[in-house]
Protein backbone atom coordinates (compact mmCIF):
# COMPACT_ATOMS: atom_id res chain seq x y z
CA UNK A 1 0.00 0.00 0.00
CA UNK A 2 2.84 2.32 0.53
CA UNK A 3 4.49 1.79 -2.97
CA UNK A 4 1.06 2.71 -4.11
CA UNK A 5 0.97 5.68 -2.58
CA UNK A 6 4.26 6.57 -3.55
CA UNK A 7 3.71 6.28 -7.18
CA UNK A 8 0.56 7.66 -6.86
CA UNK A 9 2.16 10.61 -5.07
CA UNK A 10 5.14 11.03 -7.83
CA UNK A 11 2.89 10.96 -10.60
CA UNK A 12 0.30 13.86 -9.50
CA UNK A 13 3.77 15.61 -8.51
CA UNK A 14 5.06 14.82 -12.39
CA UNK A 15 1.66 15.57 -13.98
CA UNK A 16 1.72 19.37 -15.50
CA UNK A 17 -1.48 22.08 -14.68
CA UNK A 18 -2.50 24.19 -17.15
CA UNK A 19 -3.10 27.56 -16.37
CA UNK A 20 -6.17 29.77 -18.38
CA UNK A 21 -4.73 33.34 -16.88
CA UNK A 22 -7.47 34.65 -19.21
CA UNK A 23 -10.23 32.88 -17.79
CA UNK A 24 -9.49 33.07 -13.65
CA UNK A 25 -12.21 34.56 -11.71
CA UNK A 26 -12.12 37.12 -9.29
CA UNK A 27 -12.81 35.47 -5.51
CA UNK A 28 -11.39 38.82 -3.32
CA UNK A 29 -10.08 41.82 -3.07
CA UNK A 30 -7.44 43.47 -0.30
CA UNK A 31 -6.58 46.60 1.26
CA UNK A 32 -3.95 48.33 -0.80
CA UNK A 33 -1.98 48.24 2.63
CA UNK A 34 -2.88 44.91 3.21
CA UNK A 35 1.01 43.95 3.70
CA UNK A 36 1.84 45.78 6.67
CA UNK A 37 3.82 45.79 9.63
CA UNK A 38 4.72 45.92 13.62
CA UNK A 39 6.60 48.10 15.73
CA UNK A 40 6.29 47.04 19.02
CA UNK A 41 5.55 49.83 22.07
CA UNK A 42 8.90 48.15 23.98
CA UNK A 43 10.67 49.39 20.51
CA UNK A 44 9.33 53.10 20.53
CA UNK A 45 10.17 53.39 24.51
CA UNK A 46 13.51 51.16 24.83
CA UNK A 47 12.91 48.05 27.30
CA UNK A 48 12.94 44.11 27.66
CA UNK A 49 12.04 42.30 24.51
CA UNK A 50 12.68 39.46 23.01
CA UNK A 51 16.46 38.55 23.14
CA UNK A 52 18.03 37.48 19.49
CA UNK A 53 19.97 34.02 19.59
CA UNK A 54 22.63 35.43 17.86
CA UNK A 55 23.34 37.65 21.07
CA UNK A 56 23.60 34.46 23.27
CA UNK A 57 25.94 32.77 24.91
CA UNK A 58 27.11 29.77 22.77
CA UNK A 59 25.58 26.65 23.62
CA UNK A 60 23.15 28.23 26.25
CA UNK A 61 19.74 27.69 27.04
CA UNK A 62 18.24 30.40 24.75
CA UNK A 63 17.21 33.29 27.07
CA UNK A 64 13.62 34.87 27.05
CA UNK A 65 14.51 38.86 27.17
CA UNK A 66 17.23 41.27 26.69
CA UNK A 67 17.12 45.26 27.02
CA UNK A 68 17.38 47.37 24.45
CA UNK A 69 17.36 50.90 23.62
CA UNK A 70 14.06 52.56 21.73
CA UNK A 71 14.71 51.96 17.97
CA UNK A 72 16.26 54.92 16.07
CA UNK A 73 13.39 55.78 13.47
CA UNK A 74 15.03 58.41 11.81
CA UNK A 75 17.95 55.99 11.00
CA UNK A 76 18.43 56.17 6.98
CA UNK A 77 18.62 52.51 6.07
CA UNK A 78 15.34 51.81 8.25
CA UNK A 79 13.02 54.36 6.37
CA UNK A 80 14.50 53.53 3.27
CA UNK A 81 13.40 50.01 3.61
CA UNK A 82 10.07 50.47 4.95
CA UNK A 83 9.05 53.02 2.50
CA UNK A 84 10.03 50.74 -0.07
CA UNK A 85 7.18 48.65 1.56
CA UNK A 86 4.26 51.65 1.44
CA UNK A 87 1.45 51.81 1.08
CA UNK A 88 1.29 50.07 4.94
CA UNK A 89 -0.06 50.68 7.87
CA UNK A 90 2.11 50.61 11.15
CA UNK A 91 0.84 48.94 13.86
CA UNK A 92 2.62 50.23 17.32
CA UNK A 93 1.25 47.76 20.21
CA UNK A 94 2.05 44.77 21.52
CA UNK A 95 1.51 43.06 25.02
CA UNK A 96 3.89 45.81 26.51
CA UNK A 97 1.54 48.88 25.10
CA UNK A 98 -0.58 47.34 28.09
CA UNK A 99 0.99 48.99 30.59
CA UNK A 100 2.29 52.03 28.88
CA UNK A 101 2.24 54.95 30.61
CA UNK A 102 2.06 58.62 27.79
CA UNK A 103 3.69 61.02 29.98
CA UNK A 104 2.20 63.87 28.30
CA UNK A 105 5.93 65.76 28.63
CA UNK A 106 8.85 65.51 26.76
CA UNK A 107 11.07 64.69 29.77
CA UNK A 108 10.07 61.44 31.21
CA UNK A 109 9.14 60.60 35.28
CA UNK A 110 12.25 59.32 37.10
CA UNK A 111 10.18 55.92 36.72
CA UNK A 112 7.09 54.70 35.71
CA UNK A 113 3.51 55.52 37.71
CA UNK A 114 2.13 53.27 39.68
CA UNK A 115 0.23 50.51 37.99
CA UNK A 116 2.47 50.99 34.59
CA UNK A 117 5.54 49.24 33.67
CA UNK A 118 6.74 51.58 30.88
CA UNK A 119 6.85 55.29 29.65
CA UNK A 120 6.08 56.77 26.65
CA UNK A 121 7.41 60.26 25.86
CA UNK A 122 6.15 63.07 23.18
CA UNK A 123 9.08 62.89 21.67
CA UNK A 124 9.03 58.98 21.31
CA UNK A 125 5.64 59.88 20.02
CA UNK A 126 6.48 62.41 17.97
CA UNK A 127 9.55 59.88 16.57
CA UNK A 128 7.02 57.42 15.62
CA UNK A 129 4.61 59.83 13.84
CA UNK A 130 7.12 61.46 11.66
CA UNK A 131 8.27 57.67 10.56
CA UNK A 132 4.70 56.79 9.87
CA UNK A 133 4.49 60.13 7.70
CA UNK A 134 8.06 59.78 5.89
CA UNK A 135 6.83 55.86 5.04
CA UNK A 136 3.60 56.26 3.91
CA UNK A 137 2.46 53.70 7.05
CA UNK A 138 -0.72 55.56 9.03
CA UNK A 139 -0.87 54.27 12.90
CA UNK A 140 -2.58 51.38 13.99
CA UNK A 141 -2.65 50.97 17.89
CA UNK A 142 -3.65 50.24 21.34
CA UNK A 143 -3.75 51.81 24.75
CA UNK A 144 -2.93 51.25 28.49
CA UNK A 145 -5.13 49.14 30.38
CA UNK A 146 -3.10 48.49 33.31
CA UNK A 147 -3.91 48.79 37.19
CA UNK A 148 -2.82 52.99 36.37
CA UNK A 149 -5.75 53.62 34.41
CA UNK A 150 -8.44 51.94 36.35
CA UNK A 151 -10.68 53.67 38.63
CA UNK A 152 -11.55 52.55 42.53
CA UNK A 153 -13.69 49.75 41.08
CA UNK A 154 -11.16 48.59 38.66
CA UNK A 155 -12.90 49.77 35.72
CA UNK A 156 -11.11 51.30 32.47
CA UNK A 157 -10.71 55.03 32.40
CA UNK A 158 -9.83 57.12 29.17
CA UNK A 159 -7.56 60.13 30.47
CA UNK A 160 -4.45 58.30 29.36
CA UNK A 161 -5.96 57.58 25.59
CA UNK A 162 -7.39 61.23 25.45
CA UNK A 163 -4.15 62.89 26.31
CA UNK A 164 -2.49 60.42 23.84
CA UNK A 165 -4.78 61.10 21.13
CA UNK A 166 -4.77 64.61 22.21
CA UNK A 167 -1.08 65.01 21.20
CA UNK A 168 -1.42 63.11 18.10
CA UNK A 169 -3.73 65.53 16.62
CA UNK A 170 -2.52 68.13 17.69
CA UNK A 171 1.43 67.22 16.02
CA UNK A 172 -0.44 66.12 12.50
CA UNK A 173 0.03 61.97 13.45
CA UNK A 174 -2.83 59.78 11.37
CA UNK A 175 -4.53 56.83 13.89
CA UNK A 176 -6.17 54.48 10.89
CA UNK A 177 -7.49 51.95 13.61
CA UNK A 178 -7.42 50.79 17.25
CA UNK A 179 -7.40 47.87 19.13
CA UNK A 180 -8.94 48.46 23.05
CA UNK A 181 -6.30 46.52 24.72
CA UNK A 182 -3.29 43.82 23.17
CA UNK A 183 -4.64 40.17 23.25
CA UNK A 184 -7.18 40.09 25.97
CA UNK A 185 -7.51 36.43 25.94
CA UNK A 186 -4.01 36.81 27.77
CA UNK A 187 -4.59 38.82 30.40
CA UNK A 188 -2.53 38.12 33.25
CA UNK A 189 0.61 38.53 30.60
CA UNK A 190 -0.65 41.91 29.54
CA UNK A 191 -1.56 43.48 32.92
CA UNK A 192 -5.10 43.70 33.28
CA UNK A 193 -6.56 43.26 36.83
CA UNK A 194 -6.95 39.80 38.55
CA UNK A 195 -9.56 37.62 37.66
CA UNK A 196 -10.25 40.00 34.01
CA UNK A 197 -13.22 38.03 32.35
CA UNK A 198 -15.36 38.69 29.31
CA UNK A 199 -17.83 40.68 31.32
CA UNK A 200 -15.50 42.99 32.74
CA UNK A 201 -13.62 43.20 29.22
CA UNK A 202 -17.54 43.98 27.64
CA UNK A 203 -17.84 46.48 30.19
CA UNK A 204 -14.14 48.20 29.26
CA UNK A 205 -14.70 48.22 25.77
CA UNK A 206 -18.15 49.47 25.97
CA UNK A 207 -16.53 52.49 27.21
CA UNK A 208 -13.71 52.27 25.12
CA UNK A 209 -15.69 52.30 22.35
CA UNK A 210 -17.70 55.38 23.18
CA UNK A 211 -14.81 57.28 24.18
CA UNK A 212 -13.14 56.67 20.51
CA UNK A 213 -16.86 57.57 18.75
CA UNK A 214 -16.69 60.61 21.04
CA UNK A 215 -12.96 61.47 20.76
CA UNK A 216 -11.53 60.30 17.31
CA UNK A 217 -14.87 59.29 15.33
CA UNK A 218 -12.99 58.44 11.82
CA UNK A 219 -10.49 55.78 13.74
CA UNK A 220 -11.47 52.20 12.20
CA UNK A 221 -12.12 50.39 15.54
CA UNK A 222 -10.96 46.65 15.71
CA UNK A 223 -11.61 44.17 17.71
CA UNK A 224 -11.25 41.50 19.94
CA UNK A 225 -7.08 41.32 19.21
CA UNK A 226 -7.10 38.08 20.24
CA UNK A 227 -4.83 35.45 19.81
CA UNK A 228 -6.56 31.87 21.07
CA UNK A 229 -8.90 29.51 19.44
CA UNK A 230 -10.77 28.92 22.84
CA UNK A 231 -13.82 29.90 25.01
CA UNK A 232 -12.49 32.71 26.07
CA UNK A 233 -11.76 33.81 23.24
CA UNK A 234 -15.39 33.34 21.96
CA UNK A 235 -16.55 34.89 25.13
CA UNK A 236 -14.84 38.03 24.45
CA UNK A 237 -15.24 38.55 20.98
CA UNK A 238 -19.35 37.85 22.10
CA UNK A 239 -19.33 40.80 24.03
CA UNK A 240 -17.09 43.28 21.69
CA UNK A 241 -18.80 42.04 18.48
CA UNK A 242 -21.48 45.07 18.51
CA UNK A 243 -19.26 47.41 18.77
CA UNK A 244 -15.88 46.77 16.09
CA UNK A 245 -15.68 48.32 12.85
CA UNK A 246 -13.15 45.30 11.95
CA UNK A 247 -13.05 42.22 13.38
CA UNK A 248 -8.81 41.78 14.19
CA UNK A 249 -6.85 38.41 15.80
CA UNK A 250 -3.56 37.35 15.85
CA UNK A 251 -1.73 33.76 14.50
CA UNK A 252 1.30 32.48 15.66
CA UNK A 253 1.48 28.64 14.67
CA UNK A 254 3.63 27.61 17.78
CA UNK A 255 5.75 28.62 20.40
CA UNK A 256 9.65 29.46 19.53
CA UNK A 257 12.40 27.63 21.43
CA UNK A 258 12.79 30.99 23.86
CA UNK A 259 9.23 29.70 25.02
CA UNK A 260 10.16 25.60 25.40
CA UNK A 261 8.61 25.70 21.78
CA UNK A 262 9.95 21.90 20.02
CA UNK A 263 9.35 23.41 16.31
CA UNK A 264 12.23 22.61 13.92
CA UNK A 265 13.74 24.08 10.65
CA UNK A 266 12.32 20.55 9.01
CA UNK A 267 9.00 20.76 9.71
CA UNK A 268 8.58 24.47 8.33
CA UNK A 269 7.88 23.54 4.78
CA UNK A 270 5.34 20.59 5.36
CA UNK A 271 1.68 20.79 4.14
CA UNK A 272 0.91 21.35 8.22
CA UNK A 273 2.65 24.06 9.03
CA UNK A 274 1.10 26.22 6.39
CA UNK A 275 -2.07 25.25 6.84
CA UNK A 276 -2.16 26.36 10.42
CA UNK A 277 -2.84 29.99 9.80
CA UNK A 278 -6.08 28.91 7.66
CA UNK A 279 -7.25 26.90 10.31
CA UNK A 280 -7.16 30.05 12.92
CA UNK A 281 -8.80 31.76 10.26
CA UNK A 282 -11.30 30.00 9.89
CA UNK A 283 -12.56 29.85 13.58
CA UNK A 284 -12.93 33.61 13.46
CA UNK A 285 -14.17 33.66 10.29
CA UNK A 286 -17.03 31.55 11.95
CA UNK A 287 -17.21 33.82 14.84
CA UNK A 288 -17.48 36.80 12.55
CA UNK A 289 -20.08 35.55 10.29
CA UNK A 290 -22.38 35.19 13.50
CA UNK A 291 -21.72 37.78 15.34
CA UNK A 292 -20.52 40.45 13.71
CA UNK A 293 -21.67 39.45 9.64
CA UNK A 294 -20.03 41.11 6.80
CA UNK A 295 -17.19 43.20 9.03
CA UNK A 296 -13.83 43.07 7.36
CA UNK A 297 -11.42 40.88 8.99
CA UNK A 298 -7.74 41.88 9.80
CA UNK A 299 -5.38 39.56 10.92
CA UNK A 300 -3.00 42.50 13.47
CA UNK A 301 -0.18 40.12 14.47
CA UNK A 302 1.53 37.46 12.91
CA UNK A 303 5.32 35.95 12.16
CA UNK A 304 6.57 32.54 12.55
CA UNK A 305 6.56 31.75 15.83
CA UNK A 306 5.60 33.89 19.48
CA UNK A 307 8.25 34.81 21.41
CA UNK A 308 10.33 36.30 18.93
CA UNK A 309 10.75 33.76 16.36
CA UNK A 310 13.02 30.76 16.40
CA UNK A 311 16.64 31.26 14.76
CA UNK A 312 15.57 29.97 11.15
CA UNK A 313 12.70 33.12 11.16
CA UNK A 314 15.46 35.22 10.15
CA UNK A 315 16.20 32.81 6.84
CA UNK A 316 15.15 31.48 3.58
CA UNK A 317 13.29 28.52 5.47
CA UNK A 318 10.49 30.88 7.05
CA UNK A 319 9.65 32.98 3.47
CA UNK A 320 7.60 29.69 2.44
CA UNK A 321 5.21 30.65 5.59
CA UNK A 322 5.50 34.20 5.01
CA UNK A 323 4.37 34.25 1.53
CA UNK A 324 2.07 31.36 1.26
CA UNK A 325 0.12 32.87 4.65
CA UNK A 326 -0.35 36.35 2.15
CA UNK A 327 -1.32 33.97 -0.63
CA UNK A 328 -3.78 32.10 1.47
CA UNK A 329 -5.10 34.91 3.46
CA UNK A 330 -5.59 37.28 0.67
CA UNK A 331 -7.52 34.24 -1.22
CA UNK A 332 -9.63 34.58 1.86
CA UNK A 333 -10.70 38.04 1.69
CA UNK A 334 -8.57 39.24 4.65
CA UNK A 335 -8.25 42.60 4.26
CA UNK A 336 -4.82 42.91 6.15
CA UNK A 337 -1.96 41.16 7.80
CA UNK A 338 0.61 42.88 9.81
CA UNK A 339 3.65 40.89 10.32
CA UNK A 340 5.39 41.44 13.84
CA UNK A 341 8.15 42.95 13.67
CA UNK A 342 9.66 45.31 11.21
CA UNK A 343 12.85 45.36 13.01
CA UNK A 344 13.13 43.43 16.08
CA UNK A 345 14.70 39.66 17.30
CA UNK A 346 14.68 36.92 14.58
CA UNK A 347 11.23 37.61 13.33
CA UNK A 348 12.08 40.89 12.15
CA UNK A 349 11.94 41.78 8.32
CA UNK A 350 15.07 43.71 8.82
CA UNK A 351 18.22 42.74 11.56
CA UNK A 352 17.68 44.55 14.71
CA UNK A 353 21.31 45.67 15.06
CA UNK A 354 22.30 46.80 11.52
CA UNK A 355 18.43 46.86 9.48
CA UNK A 356 19.84 44.87 6.33
CA UNK A 357 17.31 42.89 4.97
CA UNK A 358 16.49 39.01 5.87
CA UNK A 359 14.82 37.00 3.10
CA UNK A 360 11.47 37.50 4.53
CA UNK A 361 12.18 41.64 3.56
CA UNK A 362 12.97 40.56 0.10
CA UNK A 363 9.75 38.82 -0.65
CA UNK A 364 7.59 41.30 0.77
CA UNK A 365 9.20 43.95 -1.40
CA UNK A 366 8.54 41.96 -4.37
CA UNK A 367 5.27 41.00 -3.06
CA UNK A 368 4.80 44.69 -2.87
CA UNK A 369 5.81 45.42 -6.15
CA UNK A 370 4.20 42.86 -8.21
CA UNK A 371 0.46 41.82 -6.41
CA UNK A 372 -2.49 43.75 -6.70
CA UNK A 373 -4.87 44.59 -4.59
CA UNK A 374 -7.71 41.95 -7.19
CA UNK A 375 -7.58 38.56 -5.91
CA UNK A 376 -8.45 35.55 -8.62
CA UNK A 377 -8.90 32.15 -8.33
CA UNK A 378 -5.42 30.16 -10.20
CA UNK A 379 -7.51 27.23 -10.79
CA UNK A 380 -5.43 24.70 -9.04
CA UNK A 381 -6.79 22.49 -6.59
CA UNK A 382 -4.98 21.11 -3.55
CA UNK A 383 -1.48 19.87 -4.49
CA UNK A 384 0.46 18.56 -1.64
CA UNK A 385 3.92 20.45 -2.03
CA UNK A 386 2.53 23.00 -5.03
CA UNK A 387 0.49 26.38 -3.90
CA UNK A 388 -0.49 28.21 -6.52
CA UNK A 389 -1.88 31.93 -5.90
CA UNK A 390 -3.30 34.59 -8.77
CA UNK A 391 -3.67 38.59 -8.53
CA UNK A 392 -4.09 40.91 -10.68
CA UNK A 393 -0.42 42.42 -10.83
CA UNK A 394 0.56 45.96 -9.33
CA UNK A 395 0.56 48.72 -11.62
CA UNK A 396 0.43 46.71 -14.62
CA UNK A 397 -3.32 47.21 -16.71
CA UNK A 398 -4.52 43.80 -18.25
CA UNK A 399 -1.65 41.75 -15.96
CA UNK A 400 -1.77 39.15 -14.21
CA UNK A 401 0.71 38.20 -11.44
CA UNK A 402 1.25 34.31 -10.11
CA UNK A 403 2.93 33.04 -6.79
CA UNK A 404 4.25 29.90 -7.23
CA UNK A 405 5.55 27.76 -3.89
CA UNK A 406 7.03 24.56 -4.44
CA UNK A 407 7.45 23.67 -0.61
CA UNK A 408 8.47 20.11 -1.57
CA UNK A 409 11.82 19.76 -0.72
CA UNK A 410 13.37 16.96 -3.34
CA UNK A 411 10.60 17.01 -6.11
CA UNK A 412 10.63 19.36 -8.93
CA UNK A 413 6.84 20.56 -10.40
CA UNK A 414 5.95 22.09 -13.55
CA UNK A 415 3.18 23.75 -14.70
CA UNK A 416 2.25 25.10 -18.07
CA UNK A 417 1.59 28.43 -19.05
CA UNK A 418 0.30 29.39 -22.25
CA UNK A 419 1.54 32.74 -22.09
CA UNK A 420 4.92 33.99 -21.81
CA UNK A 421 5.64 35.76 -18.75
CA UNK A 422 8.72 37.85 -16.43
CA UNK A 423 9.72 34.78 -13.98
CA UNK A 424 11.40 36.20 -10.25
CA UNK A 425 12.22 32.88 -8.70
CA UNK A 426 13.51 33.25 -5.08
CA UNK A 427 15.89 30.41 -3.59
CA UNK A 428 18.98 29.37 -1.16
CA UNK A 429 22.08 27.41 -1.27
CA UNK A 430 21.59 26.21 2.23
CA UNK A 431 18.57 24.51 4.04
CA UNK A 432 18.26 26.92 6.37
CA UNK A 433 19.96 29.74 4.43
CA UNK A 434 20.46 33.42 5.63
CA UNK A 435 20.68 35.35 2.05
CA UNK A 436 18.09 34.57 -0.57
CA UNK A 437 18.87 35.14 -4.31
CA UNK A 438 16.51 36.06 -7.13
CA UNK A 439 17.03 34.31 -9.98
CA UNK A 440 20.71 32.92 -9.10
CA UNK A 441 21.98 36.23 -7.97
CA UNK A 442 22.09 36.92 -4.04
CA UNK A 443 20.08 39.44 -2.81
CA UNK A 444 22.02 42.44 -1.07
CA UNK A 445 22.03 45.95 -0.55
CA UNK A 446 24.64 47.99 -3.10
CA UNK A 447 26.82 50.97 -1.74
CA UNK A 448 24.72 53.98 -0.13
CA UNK A 449 22.49 51.35 0.59
CA UNK A 450 21.54 50.93 -2.94
CA UNK A 451 18.48 48.66 -3.97
CA UNK A 452 19.27 45.71 -6.52
CA UNK A 453 16.95 45.94 -9.69
CA UNK A 454 14.96 43.20 -8.85
CA UNK A 455 14.58 42.26 -12.43
CA UNK A 456 12.77 38.91 -13.53
CA UNK A 457 13.56 37.02 -16.32
CA UNK A 458 11.52 36.06 -19.73
CA UNK A 459 9.80 32.50 -19.40
CA UNK A 460 8.53 31.48 -23.32
CA UNK A 461 4.71 30.31 -22.96
CA UNK A 462 4.98 26.68 -22.79
CA UNK A 463 5.66 24.36 -19.50
CA UNK A 464 7.44 26.12 -16.68
CA UNK A 465 9.95 24.01 -14.26
CA UNK A 466 9.97 24.90 -10.35
CA UNK A 467 12.82 23.35 -8.49
CA UNK A 468 12.60 21.84 -5.36
CA UNK A 469 12.17 24.13 -2.25
CA UNK A 470 12.13 27.04 -4.39
CA UNK A 471 9.40 30.48 -4.69
CA UNK A 472 8.41 31.86 -8.06
CA UNK A 473 6.40 34.78 -9.12
CA UNK A 474 5.58 35.11 -12.49
CA UNK A 475 3.86 38.07 -14.22
CA UNK A 476 1.97 38.38 -17.57
CA UNK A 477 1.30 41.07 -19.20
CA UNK A 478 -1.94 41.18 -21.47
CA UNK A 479 -3.46 38.45 -19.83
CA UNK A 480 -6.72 39.21 -21.31
CA UNK A 481 -8.83 38.70 -18.17
CA UNK A 482 -11.40 41.40 -17.64
CA UNK A 483 -10.95 41.52 -14.21
CA UNK A 484 -8.01 42.97 -14.23
CA UNK A 485 -8.65 45.83 -16.89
Amino acid sequence: MLAIAAFAQAKAAAAELTLDVAAMSRVAAVDPRFQSYNIEMVEVTGGRFWKPYAAARPGAKPERFAARTPINLYDGRLRKLATALAPAYLRVSGTWANSTFFADSDAPPAAAPAGFKGVLTRQRWRDVIDFSHAVDAPIVMSFAISAGTRDAGRRWTSEQARQLLAFTKSTGGQIAAAEFMNEPDLPAIGGAPEHYDAAAYGRDFATFRAFMKDAAPDVTILGPGTIGTGADTKALFAVSAAGIDAVSYHHYGALSARCSGDRTAQQALSEQWLARTGKTLAFYRALRDRLAPDKPVWLTETAETACGGNRWAATFTDTFRYLDQLGRLAKAGVQVVMHNTLAASDYGLLDEQTHLPRPNYWAALLWRRLMGTTVLDAGVGEQPGLHVYAHCARDLPDGITLLVINNDRRTRRKLTLPAASQRYTLASEKPVGGNVQLNGSTLVLGPSDQMPALDGEPAPAGAIAFAPATITFLTVANAGNANCR
